[in-house]
């Protein structure tokens, strides 16, 4: 049941996190099914510019439409991140997604309400939720780079909720994007969203470039011939309690990039003999969908399918 991330994040407010998994390709799309499934969450699947030109854009959202139909009871969200408005405008037409992200975070505060209420405007009009940015996480993510963070000031973020129209404010508060998101402690500023809770009372908020970076992937990674040495990534124990926050959304995508790479560096190394892709595709499947479920226990998302579903047809 394809769904808004606004009807999920209504249900999640304050309780848990819905995990927002970016996927590229057909073994990623079949096992985020099945992990959440497993783990009875509801979630949000992410497509990023890159992942629509990857092969063809098409080619994705035909794909998640027979997903749906291969699996009638998820709930679900189809959600375009980190869009331009050139992009956003072209998934607002396309029929299939129900929410996307602008991300004009690299704009001044006023061009980036501006950027962001035209994206609002036509995706109301069409029924989508619009996601937008405010602030800048360190790192590359399609068309946005930033060498520092620049987290998100409050009082700024009130204006731009109020003024922009956006349904939920993605947040600088220290997370990165990458593989590679601290050196020595972790330092979330999670008084930056305790300010703006208080402040914008309900709304929902959003953690990007949260992948965790296990160290046993990254470990096994490097065993088999791979170089990610200092590899960091965000404590998944924090999820719940950016969730009591007002943080609805939580964006996993590098995890999924490291189990893909742990699955196939182990798999040809000790199967080097093989040249069929279907037989590893087959094993990320699987471990895919057991890193899926994981994941949603830390959010607090796992067993709230059911509830979630039902408050949806009860709320509209």
């Amino acid at each position: 049941m394809i769904v808004t991330t606004k009807q999920l994040f209504q249900h999640a407010y304050g309780k848990y996190a819905i995990g927002a998994y970016n996927i590229n390709n057909l073994e990623q799309c079949m096992g985020l099914f099945q992990g959440n499934l497993a783990s009875k969450a509801p979630f949000i699947i992410q497509i990023s510019k890159g992942a629509r030109s990857y092969t063809h854009k098409k080619m994705l959202e035909s794909m998640l439409k027979t997903a749906d139909e291969i699996f009638p009871d998820s709930v679900f969200a189809i959600h375009l991140d980190h869009g331009d408005e050139a992009t956003c405008m072209d998934c607002i037409k396309s029929g299939i997604y129900s929410s996307v992200m602008i991300d004009a975070s690299h704009a001044p505060l006023k061009e980036n309400i501006a950027i962001t209420k035209r994206v609002v405007d036509a995706g109301h009009a069409k029924g989508l939720v619009v996601e937008a940015e405010l602030g800048l996480l360190k790192g590359v993510e399609e068309h946005v780079k930033a060498d520092e963070h620049v987290f998100t000031d409050p009082a700024e973020a009130e204006q731009f909720i109020k003024e922009s129209g956006c349904d939920s404010l993605a947040c600088a508060i220290g997370t990165s994007h990458g593989a590679f998101k601290f050196k020595g402690e972790q330092k979330l500023r999670f008084d930056i969203l305790t300010d703006i809770q208080k402040r914008m009372p309900g709304f929902p908020l959003v953690m990007h470039g949260s992948s965790s970076v296990p160290e046993d992937e990254v470990r096994r990674i490097n065993h088999f011939g791979g170089a990610m040495a200092g590899a960091k990534g965000v404590d998944e124990n924090c999820f719940l309690d950016a969730a009591k926050l007002g943080v609805t959304k939580i964006n996993i995508d590098t995890d999924g990039r490291l189990v893909w790479t742990r699955v196939h560096r182990e798999y040809f190394c000790l199967y080097p003999e093989n040249f069929d892709l279907r037989p590893v595709g087959k094993v990320f499947m699987a471990e895919y969908a057991k890193f899926i479920a994981s994941k949603n226990k830390k959010l607090g998302s796992a067993g709230q399918i059911d509830s979630a579903r039902e408050f949806i047809k009860k709320n509209g």
